[in-house]
C-alpha cells in the first residue's frame, strides 16, 4: 500500500503557506483610498509588487534584477505576522524592530526546507541591510506607495497622529537612493498636501 503521508518537503511548504495567510489579518496605519478602512499587509505587498513592475524603468540602477526586487517585497512583510506593524513615526516602537522581526523572521522562514529558508531569509536581509540596487528600490517603493496613499486620502493617517512635512521628508527620503526621480516626484506631492491643508508644516516653519 503506499504511503499515504505527503514527503516531508511538500508538507513544510504547505504549512508555511497556510501560515504566511496571516499576513491578510495585519493592519497598517495607512487606509485603502475608497473604503477608508485600514490597508492590510497582504494588499500593501501587492501593490508593491505592482509598483515595482510600472516603476522599474526608473530606477538609478539601469541593470536592476527586477524579479529580485519582487521576491524580496514579496516576503519582506511577513515578520509582521509576530511582530506586528509598526508605524513608521513611532520612535520608541521603532527603537527595537529590528530585533522583534529577526525573531519572527527565524521563525516564520523556519517553517520552509532548509533551503527555502535560507534563501527567504537572505532576501529579507539583503531589505534591510539596504546596500545593493535591488534593495534601494525596493525600500523606495516600499516608502513611496504609503505617501502615495496618504496624500490621496487627504493626508488621513498623518492626521491622526500629527505628523508634520518635515517628519514625512526626514522618513522617506531614502527614496533618492533607489530612485532619484520618484523622490522628486514625492517631494512635489508632499508640498501639493500641505497647499491643499492636507498636511501640516512644523511649528516653528
Amino acid at each position: 500500500m503506499p504511503d499515504p503521508s505527503p514527503p516531508a518537503r511538500l508538507a513544510r511548504q504547505i504549512e508555511f503557506i497556510y501560515e504566511v495567510d496571516r499576513l491578510k489579518e495585519i493592519f497598517r496605519q495607512t487606509i485603502n483610498t475608497r473604503s477608508r478602512r485600514a490597508e492590510n499587509d497582504a494588499e500593501h505587498s501587492w501593490h508593491l509588487c505592482l509598483c515595482v513592475i510600472v516603476l522599474a524603468e526608473h530606477a538609478n540602477h539601469p541593470g536592476l534584477d527586477v524579479l529580485r526586487v519582487l521576491r524580496m517585497l514579496i516576503v519582506h512583510d511577513l515578520v509582521e505576522i509576530d511582530a506586528g506593524d509598526t508605524f513608521a513615526y513611532d520612535t520608541a516602537a521603532m527603537a527595537g524592530q529590528h530585533e522583534r522581526e529577526a525573531r519572527a523572521a527565524d521563525r516564520i522562514f523556519g517553517l520552509l526546507p532548509e533551503d527555502q529558508a535560507r534563501s527567504f531569509r537572505a532576501l529579507w536581509d539583503e531589505f534591510e541591510a539596504k546596500q545593493t540596487p535591488e534593495a534601494r528600490f525596493a525600500t523606495a517603493v516600499d516608502r513611496f506607495q504609503p505617501m502615495l496613499l496618504n496624500c490621496r486620502t487627504e493626508g488621513a493617517a498623518w492626521a491622526r497622529h500629527g505628523i508634520t512635512q518635515d517628519r514625512v521628508l526626514a522618513r522617506n527620503r531614502h527614496i533618492a537612493d533607489g530612485c532619484a526621480e520618484l523622490w522628486r516626484y514625492a517631494e512635489r506631492m508632499v508640498q501639493e498636501a500641505v497647499d491643499a491643508g492636507h498636511l501640516k508644516q512644523a511649528p516653528d516653519s
